[in-house]
């Protein structure tokens, strides 16, 4: 190699090494990762973890029995910041593998993603419920199959008037997902009044969080129906009848929504009522523009 080949090298050589410096120096520290590995992916920590067609295993690190029948269900989510990125008035898919089947059931989380690094279920365990006695059963660590968003509702802040919300038992929690969004945000002026009916007064989920919200919150009322009612019992008593939505629900009008949530039999009964009562009358697959919405 001649001396004027030599030194040319030496000089790309060392632009090469310059540049490398160069690029060090001025790439972001790499002691602050903020991924979070899931499922083979890199995250970002603020990222939606939520996949819409494949199931990502988030692992349970709080439970908290709510009623003896009842429990909030906290699962971490992979990183401090990370949210579950589902839009309000949306559900998740929960599957589990069950004596070798695979079974997945519906969940609307109580949390929303202003809560970060975890999402929260508030499930009643049935007897002949499989997923929820699974995860009743559940321990500390373990994890759960969840995928998503589902469903056809999508909340906009101030896209209605009012809103009118008929749960019966479980059938709260998307209501309550709804309600905590809208009093969460100073600049959402929707009014909201809930009627939910129950079968006993310990089955009233969530009543603690409901009842703080209307003693601070003009544009938040709730209504109470039990079937069994205890001697001393304010709200109404048996099945929610047209007279109970003719008192608390908003009147028929273009600006107002009416939300279901319940047991089959109760939704049908209330569709019915309602288109009794002028609203219109719900479809059988309900559509976000509907009047009357059925989860």
């Amino acid at each position: 190699m001649s001396g004027s080949q030599s030194d040319t090298l030496t000089y790309v050589l060392g632009v090469l090494l310059a540049a490398g410096i160069a690029y060090f120096m001025l790439s972001p520290a790499r002691d602050k990762d903020t991924t979070a590995d899931i499922a083979g992916e890199k995250l970002s920590s603020a990222a939606a973890v939520l996949h819409a067609t494949d199931y990502r295993k988030f692992k349970l690190v709080v439970k908290t029995q709510v009623s003896p029948n009842t429990a909030r269900y906290r699962f971490e989510l992979p990183a401090p910041h990370a949210v579950l990125g589902l839009p309000i008035g949306r559900h998740i898919q929960l599957m589990a593998v069950v004596d070798g089947k695979e079974v997945a059931r519906s969940y609307t989380p109580t949390s929303t993603d202003n809560d970060k690094g975890f999402f929260e279920l508030v499930v009643k365990t049935y007897p002949t419920g499989v997923i929820s006695s699974y995860l009743d059963k559940m321990s500390i660590g373990e994890t759960i199959n969840v995928r998503g968003p589902r469903g056809a509702f999508a909340y906009m802040p101030n896209m209605v008037r009012s809103i009118g919300m008929v749960a019966g038992g479980t059938g709260i929690t998307p209501m309550y997902q709804i309600i905590q969004h809208i009093l969460d945000n100073p600049e959402d002026k929707t009014h909201v009044s809930v009627l939910f009916a129950n079968v006993n007064e310990d089955d009233i989920l969530l009543r603690e969080e409901l009842d703080k919200w209307a003693a601070e919150h003009e544009n938040f009322d709730v209504h109470y129906v039990l079937n069994n009612p205890p001697g001393e019992w304010s709200g109404s008593v048996g099945f929610v009848t047209k007279d109970m939505l003719q008192k608390h629900m908003p009147a028929p009008a273009d600006d107002i929504k009416i939300l279901l949530c319940g047991p089959p039999p109760m939704v049908k009964a209330m569709g019915g009522c309602l288109g009794e009562l002028g609203y219109t009358s719900p479809n059988i697959i309900s559509k976000p523009v509907d009047q009357v919405f059925k989860f």
